[in-house]
Parts: C-alpha cells; sequence; structure tokens
C-alpha cells in the first residue's frame, strides 16, 4: 500500500499557545475553518501520567466538505500541549480514503509569533490513482483553507470579538421533542408551512448528512436564497453551517436543539453570526454602524428562527392532541 506524505505551513503573528489552544478547542472549529460543517467531542481518553503531563486522547467525530462534498470520518486524536502538537489519525474514513492521519505543530517564533506545520499521511482504498489524486486534491485544498482561515481569525481576534456575536431563542412545546425535531429536520416541506420560505430543496447525501437550499423572504420583501450543511442527531439537535450566505454575514451557523422535561419539549434555536463588514453601507445606509449591522441581521434570524418554532410548536402539539 502506497503512503503519501505531505506537508503545508504558514507563519502566524500570534503566540504559540494561543494558536495551541484554538486547535485543541474542536468546538469552535466551524466558525475558524471554512471546510468544516460541525465536529463532535465523543471523549477524553486520560490516565494518571498523562494527567500530569497534560497529554490526553479523545475521539471526534467530524463532518466536513472535501472538494465540495460533504464528508463525515471518526478521528482519534493525540494532544500534547508541552511539545504543541496534535496527532491525528483516522479511524472511519469515507471513500476514497482507506487511511488518513497526520500532525499539527505549532512552533515558536518568537514571543509573539508562530509557525504551524500541518502534516498529512494517507492511502486510498485498493491503491486506485483516481482515488489517491482525489485525496491529494482535498487535503492541498482544504489544509491551504484552514492554515489561512486559522491565520486569520487569530490575528484579527480584536475584530472578530466585534463582529461576532451567538444568540438563543427557546420555545416551550407541549408535545414531545421527536414531532419537533421531525418538522425542522423534514426542510424540504418548508415551503409549504412557513410563509418566510419560498422554496426549500432537501438533500441527504448520506444517513444524518443533509444539504438544504432554500429561497428565504426578507422583511423588506426581497427574497435570498441560502444554501446550508445540517448534521442531524434524532431527536435531539440538528447543526448547522451556512455556505451561500446572505450579504451582511460572513459566517453563520447554529444548531436546533430539542430537551424533553416534564411537561413538554424545549425547542431552541442558537445561532452564531460573523458580520460581512464590506455591505453594511451599501445595505444599511452610510451612517450604519457594525451595531446598527448586528441588531439588524439578529432581528431578522430571530424573526425567521421563533416563526419556525412556532409552526413546530402547532405540529407538535397537533400530533399529541
Amino acid at each position: 500500500m502506497t503512503t503519501r506524505q505531505v506537508e503545508h505551513e504558514i507563519s502566524i503573528d500570534a503566540p504559540a499557545s494561543t494558536v495551541y489552544r484554538l486547535l485543541a478547542e474542536v468546538e469552535n472549529w466551524p466558525r475558524i475553518f471554512p471546510p468544516t460543517i460541525y465536529v463532535d467531542r465523543i471523549g477524553l481518553d486520560v490516565d494518571d501520567h498523562q494527567v500530569r503531563s497534560g497529554i490526553g486522547e479523545e475521539r471526534i467525530r467530524i463532518w466536513a466538505t472535501a472538494n465540495g462534498e460533504p464528508k463525515h470520518w471518526t478521528s482519534r486524536r493525540k494532544l500534547d500541549p508541552r511539545k504543541l502538537q496534535i496527532a491525528f489519525q483516522q479511524e472511519v474514513s469515507s471513500p476514497p480514503v482507506q487511511a488518513m492521519g497526520g500532525t499539527w505543530i505549532i512552533e515558536p517564533q518568537s514571543g509573539s509569533m508562530s509557525k504551524v506545520r500541518l502534516l498529512h499521511g494517507y492511502r486510498a482504498i485498493n491503491d486506485d490513482p483516481e482515488g489517491l489524486n482525489w485525496i491529494d486534491e482535498a487535503v492541498d485544498r482544504n489544509s491551504k483553507v484552514e492554515l489561512a482561515a486559522l491565520k486569520q481569525n487569530i490575528e484579527s481576534v480584536h475584530a472578530s470579538n466585534e463582529l461576532t456575536f451567538s444568540f438563543e431563542d427557546t420555545l416551550q412545546i407541549n408535545g414531545t421533542a421527536k414531532d419537533a425535531f421531525d418538522f425542522v429536520n423534514d426542510a424540504d416541506k418548508w415551503d409549504r408551512r412557513l410563509p418566510h420560505v419560498s422554496s426549500a430543496r432537501l438533500a441527504e447525501e448520506m444517513p444524518g448528512l443533509q444539504t438544504l437550499e432554500m429561497d428565504t423572504l426578507a422583511q423588506d420583501g426581497s427574497t435570498h436564497t441560502t444554501k446550508s450543511y445540517r448534521v442531524t442527531f434524532p431527536h435531539r439537535r440538528i447543526a448547522y453551517k451556512q455556505v451561500t450566505l446572505p450579504a451582511l454575514m460572513a459566517l453563520h451557523t447554529g444548531f436546533w436543539t430539542f430537551s424533553e422535561a416534564e411537561g413538554g419539549v424545549a425547542a431552541s434555536s442558537q445561532h452564531t453570526v460573523v458580520l460581512n463588514t464590506e455591505n453594511i453601507v451599501r445595505l444599511l445606509g452610510v451612517d450604519a454602524t457594525i451595531a446598527d449591522a448586528r441588531s439588524y441581521v439578529h432581528k431578522a434570524l430571530s424573526a425567521n428562527s421563533m416563526a419556525t418554532l412556532r409552526h413546530a410548536k402547532d405540529y407538535a402539539e397537533g400530533k399529541r392532541a
């Protein structure tokens, strides 16, 4: 079997410890790395020696795009904060990948500068040349995109804090989590169920991994076309990442959650947004500020979320009745 070894690197104007911490916190990856849709941490395994040394191993499930196609795999990571290294190995890969592993290596260049090296080693199923070429292209493209995004995210942390915000809307439903989940999961029916959706197209490439394209009516009467990848966990959660965005957003991720309690279910919609400052003046006027853009986007997303939750409430409570 032929194993390909490749390496990519980038210099970042930030301390090595900061870079390591950001890489170690996988829950932020959908915001940091454009190809990443969602990451689920399965668990961290450590013994006494590892606790003393700061080393730990964990398993993570990753949903991401590769060459524009949504993929899913499970990896094991070994974290070593003393060496500033994170080794990873895919446990369950997606075709055409037979095996994939590598290492993040963060090297201090000075007190405020660091170099990040990203190493990959991989094989194609049956050593298929076309499959290996596909992996070559996917690894090269994703590595360059991930490193550039990592650099931009860290170096613009002050501006990012101003432009990034999160919020959540919650509605109590006198029904079951399954019925509320089903309403949100069946997004291909939204154009018939939700007044703010004029058309919806849903595809499920593999169980639990969806592509949703829809046309949404804005408050001013305009129509916005968006595309999202969604990861579903029946009947608890639907995580998503928009990849075709309205003009005021540079990034939009979120999730729907359904938590059963005595007497019903709490259904929530959470959003994390990074504003696109280039379009604020064009869309909101010459006097518009970042605060105005935050308020505008917050209100628009919240209105759509609450409309969806209210219709999910009617659907679930009607099922119970």
